[in-house]
């Protein structure tokens, strides 16, 4: 069996990834294909703690006039949702799935700690972080990797709607240039839209590491964990380069 090239990673999913796009919130028969990939991953050995954007749902800035933390709070609640979807699609694939909440809400989920969380990943369950950090202002790019950071992961995969890390939109600019890897200074420096800046410079200074790269093909997930070459390898200032 190959060998991972890590031990633990904390995957963020897209929310917008994970619709059907003509109607409909969730992409069901999609979302088994994502478990599939994840439990290829749990069956060689690493553990994988989720967290999940509500693009599909809500996004606080849809809330044109109303009050910021009361959007944020609908946008938490709307990660709540799919991470509950998620969870019923990873049990009817023989993945042994929790949701931990950052918002206390028991009759839908255990509260997250970092403590909890990490139990229950050594214990060989998919741990799933709803409701993001749990205070408005934060994206899920944010509480990604602060989750990653408290549960000690190796690698953050960042599975979005584009398939790697570019100069520009290639949809709006064809010549746009499509990175392999990066350093977060690079990113700050060329002002790419790689991660919110606030993730980013968390990042940075805590020696995290990042792996983006599409949802498109839910194999990526899988080959991102393995060490493989897709998407872009987000890295610190001082690592040796992969191609090295």
């Amino acid at each position: 069996m190959k060998q991972p090239k890590y031990r633990r990673v904390l995957l963020k999913l897209s929310g917008e990834a994970l619709s059907p796009g003509a109607g409909g919130i969730l992409d069901f028969d999609f979302l088994t294909r994502v478990a599939g990939q994840i439990r290829r991953c749990t069956e060689s050995g690493v553990q994988v703690a989720v967290i999940v954007g509500a693009g599909n749902i809500w996004r606080g800035r849809q809330g044109t006039g109303m009050d910021h933390c009361r959007a944020d709070h609908m946008g938490m609640l709307a990660t709540v949702i799919n991470s509950i979807a998620l969870q019923d699609v990873f049990l009817r694939e023989r993945l042994d799935a929790v949701v931990l909440s950052a918002v206390e809400m028991k009759a839908f989920a255990d509260t997250y700690t970092a403590r909890g969380a990490i139990r229950a990943l050594e214990e060989g369950k998919v741990v799933i972080l709803g409701a993001g950090l749990g205070t408005p202002y934060f994206s899920t790019d944010t509480a990604a990797v602060l989750r990653a950071a408290e549960i000690r992961a190796d690698c953050v995969l960042m599975a979005k709607n584009i398939d790697a890390i570019y100069s520009a939109d290639p949809k709006l600019e064809p010549g746009a240039v499509r990175y392999s890897e990066l350093t977060y200074r690079q990113i700050i420096e060329k002002n790419l839209r790689a991660l919110d800046m606030t993730a980013t410079i968390f990042c940075m200074d805590n020696r995290i590491r990042c792996h983006a790269f599409g949802l498109a093909d839910p194999e990526n997930i899988y080959r991102a964990a393995m060490g493989e070459p897709v998407g872009t390898v987000i890295r610190c200032d001082g690592e040796v380069p992969a191609a090295t």
